[in-house]
């Protein structure tokens, strides 16, 4: 009886496993569409204003 009680919970236990892998990849696979469309956005700006871009980050005088 105790062997099936331990066969029951390691399945259980492969189940939820089973779950927080298949979580984590939603959660990646989400996190990377947003770290592209950032990218996107970046290299559309500096494809049509670099220098604008680049000349908002440099400090002038004695800012």
């Amino acid at each position: 009886m105790p062997q099936e009680f331990d066969q029951a919970q390691s399945a259980s236990a492969g189940q939820e496993v089973g779950d927080i892998v298949e979580s984590a990849g939603v959660q990646v696979d989400g996190t990377t569409d947003a770290l592209d469309a950032v990218l996107d956005d970046i290299q559309s700006v500096l494809e049509s204003n670099a220098e604008e871009y680049v000349g908002s980050f440099v400090q002038k005088g004695g800012e």
